[in-house]
């Protein structure tokens, strides 16, 4: 007769249960701490804004009023508008506003931080889990302007990219769950290609775990429904205007920088600044060691997984978060943005914080080892100390120095109740100001771009250009001491007309008594 035995739990698993609870409560708080920094920088009027932001503020009013359904970012074919429609919601209700544009990146980031510590407690374990949360929590200039701008397409790339990888590494037959990763995968592909190193790498993972055969045509629904308005757009559009010519011919642009350039800047400079390591504005000397640190780091954690033989979907949930960085990070190197101007442009490497828990594995690995010398714990102890410790100088730099940060959006309101107080509803101006002043103002001033060579310049919302131009009165409000102040300043001169200037808040303002022919066409 056949004996039934009761088959005994496996010891590994029973204390998991309480430490993964007690990691979770302690994540839970210290993501709350880090969306309440998060509220309170902006309640301090920080990050500063800018006329890329207030076009995307444009975009949402636009889709608020029923206008337009922009398909991406005014005045270029790339960069797709998520922020817009998650704002336009709120602008409808609420009318619109910088805190309106804003408050949907902070639920992004919240899902960005969920997003992490459910993926690495699935492949690393609950508390290395929870220090990724942490760290994550704190947050320097570079990193709050990502989360917090709406500028287009960083506030949405980290928390879609720590979806993708989670979905990979946890679906099982759920229809809806492939629906869920296609859709995310098509948003990607339309809404910002920075992220699309972890979209590839999220997929191998999912194909090396195998999709079941009905489920393919479900992740290609989602696919097609998430990519719609790419392959709407590029189907109904020449091929010059298409999301591929465009990505190429960005790819290559700006002044060509030698290899050392891009090198220094893209690694020593553009690294420490993208993942949170440097001051504001500026990577101190000490500061660019992170670059090598976070090198050795990523080297040892694709050695360490290309050694761990435990479970196969874990292994390769490592060495694609390995991988995909790496792909960022040289992606970024071989462009000539990352040797140009390499502190604004670090922002490219917003992606590489979805890798933050296989950097510090390996120092996790040393601090949390039961067996060998206690010097190699000590080791990895001090090791994830020195990191915390440098993001917490960073952040700490931030919150000193958030004051004067702030106080570079004080100039723009000056201007614009100036301009509203004297009836200006039509003006020129440059790229940095025109769409501040039409965004701030709910378009009752509409303002279009002048260059120094007194030509029409990059008008996002071409509408506007057309609308200045035709205004009884022209006006130009310029920064004082810009070279296009001076050249609007020396034509005016040169015409004989006659014309008053007046300087408010930083900016020369010109009002012709009668018609001059500027912009020169």
């Amino acid at each position: 007769m056949a004996t039934l035995t009761r088959q005994a739990p496996a010891p590994a698993e029973a204390p998991r249960v309480p430490a993964a609870r007690a990691a979770g409560w302690v994540a839970l708080g210290l993501g709350v701490a880090g969306v309440g920094y998060r509220v309170a920088v902006l309640a301090a009027g920080a990050p500063p804004t800018n006329s890329d932001e207030a076009t995307m503020g444009l975009a949402a009013l636009h889709l608020a009023q029923g206008r337009e359904l922009p398909i991406y970012f005014y005045g270029q074919q790339y960069m797709g508008t998520i922020e817009a429609y998650l704002a336009a919601p709120l602008f409808a209700v609420a009318g619109p506003g910088l805190w309106a544009l804003r408050a949907p990146n902070l639920l992004l980031y919240a899902g960005f931080l969920a997003a992490v510590w459910f993926l690495g407690r699935r492949v690393f374990g609950p508390w290395l889990a929870t220090l990724t949360v942490g760290l994550l929590a704190l947050g320097a200039d570079r990193i709050l302007k990502n989360q917090l701008i709406s500028g287009g397409g960083y506030p949405e790339i980290n928390p879609a990219a720590a979806a993708l990888m989670l979905l990979s590494v946890t679906l099982r037959t759920s229809r809806l769950g492939y629906v869920a990763f296609g859709l995310l995968t098509g948003l990607m592909l339309w809404d910002d290609w920075l992220v699309l190193p972890y979209v590839a790498a999220a997929a191998a993972v999912l194909v090396y775990r195998g999709v079941p055969r009905r489920a393919w045509v479900a992740l290609a629904a989602g696919l097609v429904v998430g990519a719609a308005p790419l392959l709407i757009h590029d189907l109904t559009s020449p091929w010059r205007r298409g999301a591929l010519a465009t990505f190429f011919g960005l790819s290559s642009g700006g002044p060509d920088a030698s290899w050392a350039e891009r090198l220094h800047g893209g690694f020593l400079v553009g690294l420490p600044m993208g993942t949170g390591m440097c001051l504001p504005g500026r990577c101190a000397p000490w500061q660019t060691a992170w670059a090598l640190v976070w090198l050795a780091l990523l080297v040892a954690a694709g050695v360490l997984a290309w050694r761990d033989r435990t479970e196969r979907v874990r292994r390769a949930a490592r060495l694609a978060l390995v991988f995909a960085a790496a792909a960022s990070l040289l992606l970024y190197v071989r462009s000539n943005a990352a040797g140009n101007t390499p502190l604004e442009n670090a922002r490219y490497l917003h992606c590489l914080l979805v890798s933050t828990p296989v950097v510090l594995w390996p120092l996790w690995s040393l601090a949390s080892r039961c067996a060998g010398p206690a010097a190699s714990r000590v080791a990895g102890v001090l090791g994830i100390a020195a990191i915390v410790a440098t993001a917490a100088v960073a952040t700490g730099a931030f919150v000193r120095e958030s004051p004067r940060i702030a106080a570079a959006d004080d100039r723009q309101p000056a201007l614009l109740a100036a301009l509203q107080h004297a009836g200006v509803t039509r003006l020129y101006s440059e790229y940095w100001t025109c769409d501040y002043l039409a965004f701030a103002s709910e378009e009752r001033v509409q303002c279009a771009v002048i260059d120094a060579d007194l030509t029409p310049g990059f008008d996002r919302y071409r509408p506007y250009r057309a609308s200045v131009a035709a205004a009884p009165r022209q006006t130009f409000a310029l920064p004082v001491g810009s070279p296009v102040s001076a050249a609007v300043r020396g034509e005016l001169a040169a015409s004989g007309v006659r014309f008053t200037e007046i300087t408010v808040a930083g900016y020369d303002i010109y009002r012709p008594a009668s018609r001059v022919d500027l912009p020169r066409s």
